[in-house]
């Protein structure tokens, strides 16, 4: 390359340097080469009440603060746009307002879209300095928009009377103003969206968005993890989790739901492990695995295995109050749909816990048993070392690089519905409810080596073609959420 050529080149890169440091902040927000994947989807989300659970420095008030800039903006590159938009900011106090959302509002917001600010307190040619109550933004349509800052401490009766297009809620709010909130929204039919760390336990958020108790179909969330976030190193995550209490890694380092003895599974995550359903080839079938219940439910998952190693969990059967004879129809119904193998006489192998061996007063014959003579071959020979069971489980939730060798299709709901529910209770043990699904997995997951860690990736046609398979899945998903 010539002398000419080399300054030449020089000068374009400096050109262009100095171009995106003109650039503001939330221009560069969505135009860099390094994206936060979960911010994304989130803003690409079209569910009116979608919500953000993150651990501290994961990236979650980012969302809450670029997506109500770009509603009032009129500028959001996955929505309907419209002008004179009117919305609040909810967060815990005054101070917390200054210091939190109100600051990263001020960072992300270029101060020719500035039409006005009212202040509560300080001046407003200084608003990073004192509390806002209003900003007027101007809308690329012609109209004015305008952001309101509400605290939780003000109480609510003062979220009363308003007529909203959004309200974000900046950390989880009381109840009773979130459901103020949900009313002010209703006429416009409007959004709410929050962005929060779960430091308050199982309360409301976690039954009615987290669980989605009610099935309300506009409700959406995501979880973001320190690993989320792309533009925080491995040795400040190291750091941080160096600092913490363990009781204290689920909410801040998962921004996981806890009750104070932690989740048994933090790594698991809905928009990893839970994947579309597809066609299975036959040669990934291994076997069924069963926790027997009669009054209690009984659960059972058909589980492949593909070359690689990795487990699928493709159908599901979970019913409490039937009898062994209905069971085991059922479980042969579901084989049956989905060309399970058999042993050439209609009947299917599965796992089952060992306690199915014993005979009441009452049975002549043990539950083992009645499922052998109705065409379900158990096997009761299973490993129940529960802690040795959650261990591997683990293991085959994420691997060091932090992909999973476990994946759930989307139709075993219980199963999915456990893995949310499954707390530690005292010593090592979890407690003993909502975990026929986790049990059973164990059976299965203990009968099978662990998987390879990143020191030993595989590298084979097989293994590239499943991770395009599993990348197109979860890119549909996301698609049609």
């Amino acid at each position: 390359m010539q002398r000419e050529d080399i300054l030449r080149r020089i000068a374009e890169i400096d050109a262009e340097l100095k171009r995106r440091r003109q650039k503001s902040k939330i221009e560069l927000y969505n135009s860099g080469r390094t994206k936060h994947k979960k911010q994304m989807a989130f803003h690409k989300c079209r569910k009116r009440n979608r919500w953000v659970f993150g651990g501290n420095r994961s990236g979650k008030t980012e969302c809450g603060a670029v997506e109500s800039l770009w509603i009032l903006r009129g500028i959001h590159p996955y929505r309907n746009n419209r002008k004179n938009v009117f919305g609040w900011v909810v967060s815990l106090s005054q101070q917390v307002q200054r210091d939190v959302a109100q600051a990263k509002i001020l960072s992300y917001l270029p101060k020719s879209w500035i039409a006005d600010v009212t202040m509560l307190a300080g001046r407003k040619d200084s608003p990073e300095s004192g509390v806002i109550d209003q900003i007027k933004i101007k809308n690329v349509y012609g109209g004015v928009s305008v952001l309101g800052f509400k605290s939780c401490d003000q109480g609510r009766e003062k979220f009363q009377g308003s007529s909203l297009d959004f309200v974000w809620f900046d950390e989880e709010p009381p109840k009773d103003i979130y459901d103020e909130c949900m009313m002010r929204v209703l006429d416009r039919c409007g959004d709410i969206f929050g962005t929060m760390t779960p430091l308050k336990g199982k309360t409301f958020v976690y039954n009615e968005i987290f669980l989605n108790s009610r099935k309300n179909p506009e409700i959406w969330h995501e979880f973001m993890t320190w690993a989320d976030n792309p533009y925080l190193s491995k040795k400040e995550c190291a750091l941080l989790e160096s600092a913490l209490e363990p009781s204290a890694l689920d909410a801040r380092k998962y921004g996981k739901f806890s009750d104070g003895a932690g989740l048994v599974y933090p790594e698991f995550d809905e928009s990893v492990h839970v994947i579309e359903p597809f066609t299975v080839p036959c040669g990934w079938q291994e076997r069924i695995s069963i926790d027997p219940g009669l009054n209690n439910p009984l659960s059972a998952h058909w589980y492949c295995v593909d070359w690689d190693g990795n487990i699928y969990v493709v159908a599901e059967h979970f019913a409490a109050g039937r009898n062994v004879d209905w069971h085991a129809e059922k479980i042969l119904e579901i084989s049956r749909t989905l060309g399970w193998k058999t042993d050439g006489k209609g009947r299917v192998e599965a796992l089952i816990d060992s306690a199915a061996n014993q005979r009441t007063l009452a049975a002549s014959k043990s539950v083992a048993e009645l499922f052998c003579e109705r065409g379900v071959l158990v096997d009761t020979r299973v490993d129940k070392d529960v802690f040795a069971g959650i261990s591997r489980v683990k293991s085959y939730l994420k691997r060091d690089n932090g992909e999973g060798n476990l994946y759930i299709f989307s139709n075993c709901v219980n199963m999915i519905d456990e893995f949310k529910r499954y707390y530690w209770g005292n010593g090592d043990s979890p407690v003993k409810r909502d975990d026929h699904c986790m049990d059973e997995l164990r059976y299965f997951v203990m009968s099978r080596p662990r998987p390879a860690t990143a020191a030993q990736p595989v590298h084979s046609p097989v293994y590239d073609d499943k991770q395009r398979r599993i990348r197109r899945l979860n890119s549909a998903r996301r698609k049609r959420i």
